[in-house]
């Protein structure tokens, strides 16, 4: 068996070098491409992590009233306390036309 040295000649033809180059620029592409891919995971992974915390801080601060109302909300709470003030009304009306009644069911009542 012959030793390896300065000396030593190795015959390769230019398909089997080109088809090693084309093997060493796939690898890396492929290398490239899978660390391209993990960085972007790790990004989306962040995003969503942070995408979470901020739900779960709205979900449990919203209800409270801690993070301000829409202002959609303020008006509805207006036109409820409207409708609330305009029922207490009528109960009111409604309970004095039935003494007024009773007075004149009485009035009625004492001319017989």
């Amino acid at each position: 068996m012959e030793e390896l040295s300065e000396e030593t000649s190795f015959n390769v033809n230019a398909k089997t070098i080109v088809a090693i180059c084309f093997a060493l620029l796939s690898i890396a592409g492929v290398y490239f491409t899978l660390v391209g891919k993990i960085q972007q995971m790790n990004v989306d992974l962040m995003r969503v992590e942070s995408e979470l915390e901020m739900n779960s801080e709205f979900r449990i601060k919203w209800p409270r009233g801690e993070m301000g109302a829409l202002p959609d909300d303020a008006e509805q709470n207006l036109r409820l306390m409207y409708i609330e003030k305009y029922v207490e009304k009528a109960i009111e009306d409604i309970s004095d036309l039935k003494l007024k009644m009773k007075e004149l069911e009485g009035c009625i009542v004492d001319k017989k």
